[in-house]
């Protein structure tokens, strides 16, 4: 009775569980803001030209190509030989195409035509045949390499100009960044071929999954040249963006491209923080979306030097403009040397105003009372004994202009020397806005708002104000994780001023996430009028704006794509630009639905590692029960009793913590054992002490369910196999390598070693899976003639039966088909020895299921290649397939009688137990590793089953 209360209780747990994983999933793959990009589209039939390249690049990659972009008249021009603008090379991503450069491309193309083509961009694409480069990193250094060879030919095309370039910009999508910075690890690439590189979505930090060795020493070799090498790399400039929530694919925090900040040239963003775009794309729509392109293509015409038509190779110009178009936009020219120059003011028609108040607001009048002439207005400085800190302006709607200046030179009321701020401006949504710190500008007896004569064609309106900062700050301790949402934070802000300004502290770790109601309450305001609320962290360009019109409700969801740094202490701020006379009420509670899908999105990838242990656990338990009790388990009933995360998380906590004394070090290193994966998560700022609990137990829970399932699904399966294949008895006594196994093995190995070793473990597994069917449909044959047959005295006649209704009257032909002599014999104990049988069996599919789900992406990319290459070469699977095979003939015929009788059963039993430690210790990260770790505990168990 107690078994069967804890058996529900331990079900009800995992189900519980499991609905923890879907909600996570479930927030990471549909809970995100809707797709606002807008598509890019061709004015013209957009052609592709296909590049010449040697005959020696070409039979060594049949499969590559390159191609130059075109549409209509231009692709007609562009098909001489001779190229003539400013090149840049796209990359495509994982199962990316060479025709997703048309977004790029086409736009460039439309941008010359509007400076009446003074210059142009060349936007060449490379087609990699959409490999899965992500799922495979052996083609890698294939395509690192085709890289180099395109680069060259490309600039031969330019080598009769007359300022020819002596580099290309690159733009790499997904793994087509990584690509670009791979290129300088070449033994002989020169570092001057290349001078700015834009990834977008590209996974720096390191792969989404690590389901190879080859990617791992792809991602060690690229990252530690880029830190070790930075010095020389300094003159190259690159901008990463990431895509935000939307992309599940590749979260942004991995888009950080690693550096020790020694230099200034490298801009890392994620897209809901650019500005004019300010929304967030998934992994494809980053290269189309339109208000990216803009941007990017905004970025290129600025870069470029007037005076040789190419990309300047000034760095801090190079910085600068990609700040201005994916930071901090504002009206100023990014082009320009000095954002700040002195400027005179010699137009005497216009009108200058003094203002005397420190809140001050300009409506534009209706257009036919407005007189075509510049206005200045003058606002005085306050006195450092006044308690004002700041001056914040924002203007809407103003025409593009410089619009603020600070006056160095006054006189009757006229400013004659003036510094240009409008560069300091930023643009956000609808407002542009400057916040100065007065200190820094005590230089200037006034600043002066400056209306053009162009801005009648539009209404517009002006607002500033000096404030004091810590007045207009409000600090708060976010709500506790583990509140579930059941407490909150309450602030009301009466507001008088424009800004105010909200600290989150306490709020700097990945799995926060918070749901922040905005309710605003305006009296004294006619109408609407727009409020911008945006959420901005300091230590990363991840800020996202949102509006809204005041009076109004509003829910923004607070979380972070990357955590805070070690040596960092801000703090993430909620920032209110607001309405004058309006009442703000800002709750903060905890989103339990965000924060499972923060550690979805961060530490779902793990969660294979983890199912895996626990099957490992379990199959331990099972072997052990059958050592000292003589039958097995069910393998949910094992999973129940061996699942438990103190049996393994403690283990390798105490490793990390020994590492941090020398000797053990040094004992490690002599083993010559890898880092704990832990430790590279803690250098990644994602690891937290509960986080390998909870995900242990989502493990088991997946664990569980998957017995359930796989259970019943064999019994369907079972069933339709019977229909043609007839049940037969199992054999106590079977010769575990005969002619037949002995047969599928050397046939297997054929396979391995001629194509992929992925190929040969899924024949392999069908070939078991085809055996573990058989095995059902026998004993659900046995168990059923055991029902019928209380009684040993009638077995004879219910066996008649049976075989009758089952078989026809047809007498079986094979031995060990079941028939009313052998049914007669059947007994309690052999149908038990059978359910052993089955179990261990059953267990061990669960282990190869896994083993082939780590093993399909490499199948998946040979099957693809196959028109070029009949062999994968490098094989990742290679080495497992072959130990593999011979265990799986071993394995296929062997029986819980030859198991028992095994004097490795113990010891292989509790073998599974550390093998399930190593695991979470050098697993986690490197998924490749689990493979090897299951093969090694099913060639135990094959042992045993020969000794």
């Amino acid at each position: 009775m107690a078994g069967g209360r804890t058996k529900w209780l331990f079900a009800i747990l995992q189900c519980f569980l499991l609905a923890l994983v879907g909600l996570g999933i479930w927030d990471v793959l549909f809970v995100y803001e809707e797709n606002k990009c807008s598509m890019t589209y061709m004015f013209e039939y957009p052609e592709y030209i296909k590049i010449k390249l040697p005959n020696k690049l070409i039979s060594k990659y049949p499969s590559y190509g390159l191609y130059l972009y075109g549409e209509g008249d231009s692709a007609e021009a562009r098909k001489n030989p001779k190229a003539t603008g400013i090149p840049v090379l796209f990359l495509p991503g994982n199962a990316g195409s060479y025709r997703q450069v048309r977004s790029l491309g086409s736009v460039a193309l439309r941008k010359a035509e509007n400076i009446h083509n003074k210059f142009h961009f060349d936007f060449f694409s490379i087609s990699f045949n959409e490999e899965l480069v992500a799922l495979y990193g052996g083609s890698l250094e294939r395509q690192t390499t085709f890289v180099h060879a395109c680069i060259k030919v490309i600039l031969k095309l330019y080598k009769d100009q007359k300022v020819a370039p002596c580099s290309v910009a690159i733009v790499g999508h997904s793994m087509g960044g990584i690509i670009a910075r791979a290129l300088f690890t070449l033994p002989n690439f020169k570092p001057t071929l290349i001078s700015l590189i834009i990834t977008q979505a590209t996974p720096h930090v390191a792969p989404v999954l690590l389901v190879d060795s080859y990617l791992k020493d792809f991602y060690t070799t690229v990252n530690n040249y880029w830190i070790l090498k930075e010095k020389d790399l300094r003159n190259i400039t690159i901008l990463s963006m990431g895509g935000g929530f939307r992309d599940y694919q590749v979260r942004s925090g991995l888009t950080i491209v690693p550096s020790l900040g020694l230099y200034n040239n490298t801009l890392n963003v994620v897209t809901s923080a650019v500005p004019r775009a300010w929304l967030s794309t998934d992994h494809l729509c980053i290269v189309w979306c339109k208000e990216l392109v803009l941007a990017t293509v905004r970025a290129f015409f600025d870069l470029v030097d007037h005076q040789t038509n190419q990309i300047t190779t000034d760095l801090e110009r190079r910085m600068s403009v990609l700040h201005h178009h994916f930071v901090n936009y504002s009206d100023k020219d990014s082009a320009e040397d000095n954002l700040e120059s002195s400027v005179s003011i010699p137009d005497p028609s216009a009108t200058w105003s003094e203002i005397k108040t420190y809140k001050w607001t300009y409506n534009s009048p209706e257009f036919s009372a407005w007189e075509p002439k510049a206005t200045y207005f003058l606002l005085p400085l306050p006195s450092e004994s006044e308690p004002y800190s700041n001056l914040y302006c924002r203007t809407s709607n103003l025409e593009p202009s410089n619009w603020i200046y600070g006056c160095m030179k006054m006189h009757q009321s006229v400013c004659q020397e003036s510094i240009d701020l409008t560069g300091k401006a930023e643009l956000l949504k609808m407002y542009k806005i400057v916040n100065f710190n007065l200190d820094e500008y005590r230089s200037f007896s006034h600043f002066i708002i400056h209306i053009s004569k162009a801005s009648v064609n539009k209404r517009f309106r002006i607002e500033c104000e000096f404030l004091t900062a810590k007045s207009r700050m409000v600090s708060t301790p976010v709500t506790n994780v583990l509140s579930l949402g059941a407490s909150t934070n309450r602030i009301i802000i009466n507001s008088t001023g424009l800004l105010h300004k909200i600290q989150l502290q306490d709020f700097n770790q990945i799995y926060q996430a918070f749901k922040i109601h905005v309710r605003s309450q305006c009296q004294l305001i006619h109408g609407k009028t727009e409020d911008v609320y945006r959420f901005y962290v300091p230590w990363s360009h991840e800020d996202f704006v949102v509006t809204t019109s005041a009076p109004s409700s509003i829910v923004i969801f607070a979380k972070l794509h990357r955590a805070r740094p070690e040596n960092d202490s801000s703090v993430p701020e909620l920032q209110l630009h607001t309405a004058r006379c309006c009442r703000y009420e800002i709750t903060i509670r905890t989103s339990f639905l965000e924060v499972l899908g923060q550690l979805i999105r961060f530490h779902g990838i793990y969660l294979p590692m983890y199912v895996v242990a626990n099957i490992l656990l379990a199959f331990g338990r099972q072997l052990m029960h059958l050592y000292s009790e003589g039958h097995c388990l069910d393998f949910n009933i094992a999973l129940n009793a061996a699942a438990r995360p103190y049996k393994v998380i403690p283990f390798v906590n105490l490793a990390v913590f020994l590492l941090r004394y020398d000797w053990f070090k040094e004992m490690w290193s002599i083993l010559m054992l890898p880092e704990i994966d832990i430790l590279t998560l803690n250098k990644q700022g994602s690891s937290y002490p509960m986080i390998p609990i909870l995900l242990f137990l989502f493990g088991t829970a997946i664990a569980y369910w998957n017995g359930i399932f796989l259970r019943m699904l064999l019994k369907q399966l079972s069933f339709l196999w019977s229909i043609f294949q007839r049940p037969r008895i199992i054999k106590k006594e079977h010769k575990l390598l005969n002619f037949r196994s002995s047969s599928i093995m050397i046939f297997l190995l054929f396979i391995t070693w001629t194509t992929c070793g992925a190929a040969a473990l899924i024949l392999g597994y069908v070939l078991y899976l085809v055996k573990v069917l058989s095995l059902q449909s026998s004993v659900c044959a046995m168990k059923g003639i055991l029902n019928l047959a209380p009684k040993q005295e009638d077995m004879k006649e219910i066996a008649k039966e049976v075989c009758k209704s089952g078989m026809g009257d047809h007498a079986p032909k094979e031995p060990g088909e079941l028939s009313p002599d052998r049914l007669k014999l059947l007994s309690v104990s052999d149908v038990d020895e059978a359910v052993d049988t089955l179990q261990i069996h059953i267990t061990i599919l669960h282990l190869l299921n896994w083993i082939i789900l780590f093993s399909a992406p490499s199948f998946i990319y040979w099957f693809k290649n196959l028109r070029y290459s009949r062999r994968l070469d490098p094989d990742p699977c290679g080495f497992v397939a072959i130990i593999l095979v011979f265990s799986i003939g071993v394995l296929m015929n062997s029986h819980s009688t030859s198991v028992k009788r095994s004097k490795l059963l113990k010891h292989t039993a509790r073998l599974q137990l550390l093998l399930a430690i190593a695991m979470v210790a050098f697993g986690l990260v490197h998924l490749y590793r689990v493979p090897y770790f299951v093969t090694f505990s099913l060639v135990l168990h094959a042992f045993g089953c020969l000794v």
